[in-house]
């Protein structure tokens, strides 16, 4: 077994253990009626439901967006715009996450809707410029070689380039599920759920064992979203290009 294969045992098996501890811990722990109540497992459930659907609505959002986008500035006449473009989307990545995230509440009401807009700017980039980079480093010999065996353009992207490009964009996706489940722990701020509701709730009344196990949740998701990301880079890998 390789070095690669069993660090995608170890992160799953991980994140596992860590979850079983702190559910015994939950089960055991003597903990305040203030506590019990807002550990209650199934507003727990009910809290990670609502994470997960900022955090998946978001990123199909960014995918439908931003996969597109990164093979059209790629092409011919779009690559004069490709520099601007990047430059608006990484606007959204520089600005800090909270005030994104409030300004367009103030702009689009205090809902879901508006923590799916802020988490959707906020991730864009990764992905578009990952898609980008992976068909800018295709070896344009491959190119021109599909060229000369008489395929279309069309067919050289999706035979050829798209192909050899799937690790670096696969990445750039895996990166941005980790910053949307990160980051959508901010929807709390503006009424949209999710588990950013345990630290805020921990923080306004001083409830530490609330605040801690809000930030370990969220950080047990954001490693299990990042190993389900490394499956399927890993599936997905072309196998001349899977490591040894």
């Amino acid at each position: 077994m390789t070095a690669a294969r069993r660090a995608l045992l170890v992160q799953p098996l991980a994140v596992l253990l860590v979850l079983a501890g702190f559910v015994v811990w939950l089960r055991t722990a003597d903990l305040t009626a203030g506590e019990r109540t807002t550990l209650n497992p199934s507003d727990l459930l009910a809290y990670t439901g609502e994470h997960l659907a900022l955090t998946f609505v978001s990123a199909v959002i960014v995918l439908v967006v931003a996969l597109p986008l990164g093979v059209l500035l790629t092409r011919g006449p779009f690559r004069r715009v490709s520099g601007p473009v990047l430059a608006v989307a990484n606007v959204g990545q520089a600005a800090p996450a909270i005030g994104l995230v409030v300004l367009l509440a103030a702009w689009l009401g205090y809902n879901f809707r508006a923590a799916v807009v802020a988490l959707v700017l906020y991730a864009v980039l990764p992905v578009l410029r990952n898609t980008m980079i992976g068909l800018q480093s295709v070896d344009p010999r491959l190119v021109e070689a599909g060229r000369g065996m008489g395929m279309s353009s069309s067919r050289v992207l999706f035979s050829v380039e798209l192909p050899l490009a799937v690790p670096v964009m696969l990445s750039g996706i895996r990166t941005a599920l980790v910053l949307l489940v990160g980051s959508a722990a901010l929807a709390t701020f503006i009424g949209a759920g999710g588990l950013g509701l345990l630290i805020t709730t921990g923080v306004n009344l001083f409830l530490p064992r609330v605040l801690v196990s809000g930030a370990l949740l969220i950080a047990l998701l954001a490693l299990l979203i990042d190993w389900v990301g490394r499956v399927v880079e890993h599936v997905a890998r072309p196998k001349g290009l899977s490591p040894a």
